[in-house]
């Protein structure tokens, strides 16, 4: 059975690169492994999918070379997206920091892509899906892709590599698009967990009795920060701020929180002044959670009233505050990743096509490549421009 180009995964990139070639009039098979496309779109934003963020561009993105992805974002915009969206007429909505979601369901970006897929047909294309086809062999042959997939053998001049990485392993994530490329000679920048919890232990361990408290901080990575909500968890510390910051992260590494971002040298000098009677740990309390403010007061060992304390000791206080430094012992790993870190090295694709320099045919596109986005709809902004970039020049 013969295409112009088999996908390999029908997840956000597959499934759209598909339709776009299709719709150039593309003879496309799609091999998807799972029972059914776009698992992770549909659990995506908690079942509502942030589908794009609407200042996605090339600084909110991790890669070995942070000026790859610069053409492919370039060449197909957050509102390209939404204009497919919208005339689809799925109702949307924006939340904080230009994240855009759907009004209803998640499933209605799967059903969208898929609707875009028969759109083939009204362009001389054609775009197959299948379903619960796992890939036991790939082969290249006389300028030829041979893939073998359920025991049945199909061939295309072209094949592109959207399966993913491990991130969500109870989702059937795997690390078979590094082993294919491998296969093809592309190197493969190791990959790690990256939008994930942080876990703690040591000293840091008595924070995991805030389990469930959060609060707005400035989360600090080197030169690196956002401000976001940090939750305590049992294992650690999570939440958006975290989950951000974690990208950036490497073992051994201290990642700082300034528990009070709003306020500015002096304020608890000024506090001192203004409610000299006021503790410590009251003070906090009109800021954070009571639990997280008698903890911090705790740690930090200041009881008297703010007008018995030094000025000294205050301005130590605000510092650590401003800068309480945690050391991870690690991550909760691909299982709590949302997404994968590294990937397929950028320098053995073309920026403007995604195919590889050295295999002609073979393409990479979305999380399989080493490109990750932020957190708020960025990884789906890459899987759509990635896509769109590869289905051109297919």
């Amino acid at each position: 059975m013969t295409y112009d180009a088999i996908i390999l995964g029908g997840g956000a990139a597959g499934l759209f690169c598909a339709a776009r070639a299709g719709q150039r009039g593309k003879r496309v098979l799609v091999l998807e492994r799972a029972a059914k496309p776009g698992k992770k779109i549909l659990i995506s934003g908690g079942g509502r999918c942030n589908f794009t963020n609407i200042g996605a561009g090339p600084a909110n993105y991790l890669s070995a070379n942070p000026h790859f992805a610069k053409s492919a974002l370039s060449r197909y915009t957050p509102r390209d997206f939404l204009d497919l969206v919208e005339s689809h007429e799925i109702a949307w909505h924006e939340k904080t920091l230009g994240q855009l979601f759907c009004d209803d369901s998640a499933k209605q970006i799967v059903a969208m892509l898929l609707s875009e897929c028969e759109k083939a047909a009204e362009f001389g294309g054609q775009v197959d899906l299948l379903c619960d086809h796992e890939v036991t062999d790939v082969a290249y042959e006389d300028g030829a892709y041979l893939v073998t997939a359920n025991g049945t053998l199909f061939g295309a001049h072209t094949l592109v590599i959207a399966t993913g990485g491990p991130s969500i392993p109870k989702m059937g994530a795997t690390g078979f698009a590094y082993d294919l490329a491998r296969q093809f000679g592309l190197k493969v920048v190791e990959p790690r967990p990256a939008l994930v919890p942080l876990t703690l232990g040591g000293e840091d361990v008595l924070f995991r009795d805030l389990s469930g408290v959060a609060a707005q901080v400035d989360a600090h990575c080197g030169k690196t920060q956002f401000r976001e909500a940090a939750l305590f968890t049992h294992r650690g510390l999570s939440g958006p701020s975290i989950l951000q910051i974690s990208s950036y992260w490497q073992h051994g590494r201290p990642i700082a929180i300034n528990f009070l971002p709003q306020h500015g040298e002096g304020w608890l000098l000024n506090a001192k002044n203004e409610q000299p009677r006021s503790t410590l740990k009251s003070r906090l309390k009109e800021d954070l959670p009571d639990r997280l403010a008698t903890t911090l007061a705790e740690r930090i060992g200041i009881e008297t009233e703010l007008g018995n304390t030094p000025d000294k000791a205050l301005r130590q206080a605000e510092a650590r505050l401003a800068r309480w430094e945690f050391c991870p012992n690690g991550t909760e790993g691909f299982a709590k990743a949302e997404v994968t870190a590294g990937g397929i090295d950028t320098a053995e694709l073309s920026s403007k096509t995604m195919e590889s320099r050295k295999q002609p045919g073979l393409y990479a596109i979305g999380e399989a490549v080493d490109v990750t986005g932020w957190l708020g709809g960025y990884n789906f902004q890459w899987a759509w421009a990635s896509a769109e970039a590869a289905a051109q020049a297919i």
